[in-house]
């Protein structure tokens, strides 16, 4: 299980770097590792492309994303590789990035600190619900395939590690003011009587547009709206006369339904009117199935196994060549950084090599010739002899970013396709009462 949370760089990202880079905590700073830049010299490189960015005073400079894993279950480079693919994916190949696992805690955890601006469309990074929700369910999905543990969904949401322990433990103090709150509703009048019961309690209470309280000893005040919607002051003034809360409506499922295993449902066994329910819902989800069965032509069971062979096959592709896409991307990038950055440096390099006075010049112009050096190094790593065309560089760059985002599109569609052909098995195993080990040759 990895716990994830992240927030901004306004004015340190020196100091955040020394920090995250601490080698006391990384192994010797074994466990540190960059893209699009070296961590030796990230801020400099930050900072240029903040500039071409035309990043303004006031704006976040950074962004630092931590991603903390349960004691004992990932070794170090286990989470650090896991931080890698967390970053790579979230970032799309376009942000300069340091990523480092600390070891000096309880609790393995990464910190990634990347640009908030992309060196290659020069566009701030936007952190809000939909970004951050787009890291955490990449980060469980990388969880699941490393075999780690994932929280579950609904639950500690933008929690860090040490906020979701202490919930588990029943520490934290949201935890407490749901259990206060529960137990006194039951026992107050009215809304005011419910009030002075929270004070007695030694809650503190602070009105405004929202109510909120405050336990001894705790630093900030807890809105009640964020409790839930079971506890809004509407909903806990429902609560006290007996009314139900009202409830958001939930969206309704598109496609097929998994069938309800009745046998092992404890609700289904305390509750014969969910049983009932239950059971008149299979059957509209066994009518769907059998429907879809019908429209696609399948008409054995083994039928069924050949299209999700085919369709996994088929999907498997796709995947490979989306990654394969996405590197050459990534790479692409990196090289018009490069480029980029060598060409924009050059003049300040020229100049170093006609100067008289060499280390008042170095002095004055440190950063500038770091990021040339740098530039120049990487160039020629990568096996250049002749600097490349910056505009032909860029067009074949945005045609790839074309060709990828359709590979993503047809990769999409086809998992989920996949997805939708692996409810129906399960629906026609359970209609059937099949279990593996049985033959996959009986008619549907």
């Amino acid at each position: 299980m990895a716990v994830t949370k992240i927030k901004p760089v306004k004015s340190t990202v020196k100091k955040a770097l020394d920090y995250i880079q601490n080698p006391d905590k990384t192994d010797g700073k074994l466990l540190v590792s960059s893209f699009g830049c070296s961590f030796e010299t990230a801020d400099i490189e930050f900072e240029l492309t903040l500039k071409q960015a035309a990043m303004h005073k006031g704006n976040n400079l950074a962004h630092h994303l931590i991603q903390s894993f349960e004691p004992g279950e990932a070794t170090p480079e286990l989470a650090h590789e896991i931080g890698r693919q967390l970053a790579d994916e979230v970032l799309g190949g376009k942000y300069e990035y340091v990523l480092s696992t600390h070891i000096d805690k309880g609790h393995i955890h990464n910190h990634i600190l990347f640009c908030a601006a992309d060196f290659m469309e020069h566009k701030k990074y936007v952190s809000n619900k939909q970004s951050y929700a787009h890291i955490r369910r990449t980060s469980d999905r990388l969880c699941r395939e490393n075999g780690l543990s994932i929280v579950t969904p609904g639950q500690s949401k933008g929690k860090s590690y040490a906020e979701y322990t202490a919930e588990k433990t029943g520490t934290s103090w949201k935890g407490k003011l749901k259990t206060a709150i529960d137990a006194l509703i039951p026992l107050s009048k009215d809304f005011d009587d419910f009030l002075r019961r929270m004070e007695a309690a030694g809650y503190e209470i602070k009105h405004g547009k929202y109510i909120s309280f405050r336990a001894p000893r705790q630093e900030r005040f807890t809105r009640c709206k964020t409790l839930g919607e079971s506890y809004t002051e509407e909903a806990i003034t429902d609560r006290i006369k007996g009314k139900p809360v009202a409830r958001a409506p939930k969206p309704e499922r598109k496609g097929i339904s998994l069938l309800i295993d009745i046998e092992s449902s404890i609700k289904a066994q305390q509750s014969a009117g969910y049983e009932h329910w239950a059971k008149i819902e299979n059957l509209k989800r066994a009518a769907k199935t059998v429907n879809f069965i019908t429209e696609h032509g399948i008409d054995a069971y083994e039928d069924l196994d050949i299209r999700i062979a085919e369709l996994a096959a088929a999907n498997d592709g796709a995947a490979a060549a989306l990654k394969g896409a996405e590197r050459r991307l990534a790479d692409m990038a990196l090289l018009i950084k490069h480029v980029t950055t060598y060409k924009q440096t050059r003049p300040v390099a020229d100049e170093y090599k006609r100067a008289k006075d060499k280390p008042r010049y170095r002095r004055e112009h440190e950063s500038a010739l770091i990021l040339y050096e740098a530039a120049a190094r990487a160039l020629k790593e990568s096996g250049m002899t002749k600097l490349p065309d910056l505009p032909a560089l860029k067009t074949e760059y945005d045609r790839l970013d074309a060709e990828k985002s359709k590979l993503a599109a047809e990769y999409g569609k086809g998992k989920r396709t996949l997805q939708e052909y692996g409810v129906i098995k399960k629906n026609v195993d359970g209609i059937l009462r099949r279990t593996p080990e049985q033959e996959r040759t009986q008619e549907l």
